[in-house]
């Protein structure tokens, strides 16, 4: 079992986050709750990354659709408009779309992946970032200070949610992220004054 001060977690600034200049706002934040940055590198997905970055597995394809539906309901839509946006109400299809959305988006621009490492990494950074969606985050996290997006503006726009960062979820989700975006590239090891001593 690794001591609470060694748990890492896997954190990618998003094209929007980048292109809106963000990426040494996020870092402050992060280190401003004692968590510190092991890995760092700006860098250009290719397709084929981000295609092996989000689950193909038909059961989350079709939560994406889920979600969707999930959205137009509670905004007043129906599922008519769902076939006219998306040209099916079949979950499935609308959620491959929703992922296609996503994949080119997140090839769309430069972005920044770091391993964040703390006392509960995982749920700091969380915390820190706010909400998946930024309508929802509240004030002082990152996503709720410099995003207003919200996923029925995102569908109407044949498009992703802009939220600027992508964080993993759980400590497996983490490990598994760190393996497939820096693979044998080095994770560093130092002690932050006032931390780590």
């Amino acid at each position: 079992m690794i001591h609470p001060k060694e748990e890492k977690t896997f954190v990618m600034v998003k094209p929007d986050g980048v292109r809106k200049g963000l990426v040494g706002e996020i870092i402050k934040r992060f280190e401003q709750r004692d968590l510190k940055i092991v890995a760092l590198e700006m860098f250009q997905a290719t397709r084929d990354q981000i295609d092996n970055h989000y689950p193909k597995d038909e059961k989350w394809i079709r939560r994406l659709g889920e979600k969707t539906l999930g959205t137009y309901e509670k905004y007043g839509r129906t599922v008519v408009d769902l076939e006219k946006d998306f040209g099916s109400s079949d979950l499935l299809e609308v959620g491959k779309q929703v992922r296609g959305w996503l994949v080119e988006f997140m090839i769309s621009a430069p972005m920044v992946r770091m391993v964040v490492q703390g006392v509960h990494s995982v749920d700091m950074v969380r915390k820190i970032v706010g909400p998946t969606m930024p309508y929802m985050a509240d004030m002082g996290t990152i996503r709720g200070d410099f995003s207003v997006d919200s996923p029925l503006m995102a569908n109407v726009e044949r498009r992703p949610v802009q939220n600027l960062i992508h964080a993993s979820e759980t400590p497996e989700e983490a490990m598994h992220e760190i393996e497939h975006w820096f693979g044998t590239k080095t994770i560093y090891q130092y002690k932050r004054f006032g931390i780590d001593e």
